[in-house]
């Protein structure tokens, strides 16, 4: 009786855990189950990337040189005394307009005033011994005809005349000489132009060697700037050309652009080049002239000077910023018709306002990346927003 209650109670166990195992390794798939259906978009893709693009435009377009110049007077005279004496006034205000032979300065004219009236009476004291000399040379001629007189003495008075008409002329000579002295005394502008700051005082003493104030011709104004040997050979026949005639007849208008990156609404013209080429640059300065009716331009001014020189044929223009340059080397971001990105590299050739002219890599109406270049990769799909098309200086 006993050992049939044991083999019932060992099958009752058996029977029990042989159902538990097979539940418990369900669990773990069930798990698995229930949490994929409670994050149906764990796995799901980023959207794609939103970019702006450009599209790739072929014309022909014009190439500019450009070169940064500086600004120097027409004409930059410096003013500095003739006679040295005290400055006692400024007749001047510093920073304007003067016309050529305005008066900026007076030196003390006293001194020269007192020197001028004793030359004058010096000329008159010559001039009252050539009437006396005179006077003697008429009374002795007719009596050295008739041998009343030794003709010595006619000789004598004849030389003594000679000597008092030389003392005239010297007198004469001194009186105009303090005469101009007595003007310099009154320092004028040399030119139309903007006068300088005044480099001295009302008081000091100065002297020929002083530099009172400058004067800078303005309207027209200079504009200096180096070009290349290279870019000299290019433009050499027209240079040379225009050295020959006061206007070239294809001398190109230049272009100034100012600090603050606006246009200077007047063109340049061509002047002249330096004589040689700077053999530590290996440039040459070339210098050309810029109307300045207002007198805006002033002289120390920096910009760029531009300038049209052969046209380009078809070329392909894109926007400078949808061209990135990594270790020396360029590349754009094209957008397919399938709005999948493709990396390419390119050639960049000359600059047209904001816009690169590409040595091929492109094509005609291919639209490139302008907005969103640091969201993308080659081969990964975009959306794109409305296309542009890249207009002058844009």
């Amino acid at each position: 009786m006993q050992s049939t209650i044991r083999t019932l109670g060992n099958k009752k166990s058996r029977s029990l855990f042989g159902g538990v195992w097979p539940l418990v390794a369900l669990l773990p798939a069930a798990s698995l189950l229930f949490s994929g259906c409670r994050n149906p978009n764990a796995a799901a893709p980023p959207p794609p990337a939103e970019v702006e693009v450009a599209t790739v435009v072929q014309k022909d377009v014009p190439i500019y040189g450009e070169w940064v110049a500086t600004l120097d007077g027409y004409v930059n005279a410096q003013i500095q005394p003739q006679v040295t004496g005290y400055i006692i006034r400024q007749t001047y205000k510093e920073g304007s307009f003067v016309r050529k032979g305005q008066m900026l300065f007076q030196i003390d004219p006293r001194p020269f005033q007192a020197v001028l009236d004793q030359a004058k009476a010096q000329l008159a004291q010559a001039q009252a011994q050539l009437g006396k000399t005179q006077l003697d040379v008429d009374r002795d001629t007719p009596l050295a005809k008739e041998r009343a007189i030794a003709q010595s003495q006619l000789d004598n008075d004849v030389q003594a005349n000679l000597a008092a008409k030389a003392a005239v002329k010297a007198a004469e000579a001194q009186v105009e000489q303090t005469d101009l002295n007595l003007g310099f005394t009154n320092v004028t502008s040399l030119v139309d132009g903007i006068a300088g700051i005044a480099q001295v005082q009302i008081g000091n003493l100065v002297s020929p060697t002083a530099v009172l104030t400058s004067v800078s011709q303005v309207n027209p104004i200079k504009a200096y700037f180096p070009i290349s040997e290279q870019e000299y050979m290019h433009f050499a026949e027209r240079i040379n050309s225009h050295n020959q005639q006061e206007v070239p007849s294809d001398a190109p208008p230049f272009d100034l652009i100012l600090a603050d990156g606006s246009v200077y609404p007047h063109k340049g013209t061509l002047l002249l080049t330096d004589r040689q080429i700077d053999v530590t640059t290996g440039s040459i300065r070339v210098v050309c002239a810029f109307p300045n009716p207002k007198n805006i331009l002033r002289p120390g001014q920096f910009g760029r000077v531009r300038a049209a020189g052969d046209v380009r044929t078809g070329a392909l223009l894109v926007p400078q910023r949808s061209v990135t340059e990594l270790q020396g080397s360029y590349q754009v971001a094209v957008v397919g018709n399938d709005n999948k990105v493709s990396i390419r590299p390119v050639k960049v050739g000359e600059r047209v306002d904001a816009m690169w002219i590409l040595e091929g890599g492109v094509k005609p109406g291919e639209l490139v990346i302008v907005e969103g270049l640091q969201k993308v990769r080659d081969g990964a799909t975009v959306k794109v927003k409305q296309p542009t098309t890249p207009k002058k200086g844009g």
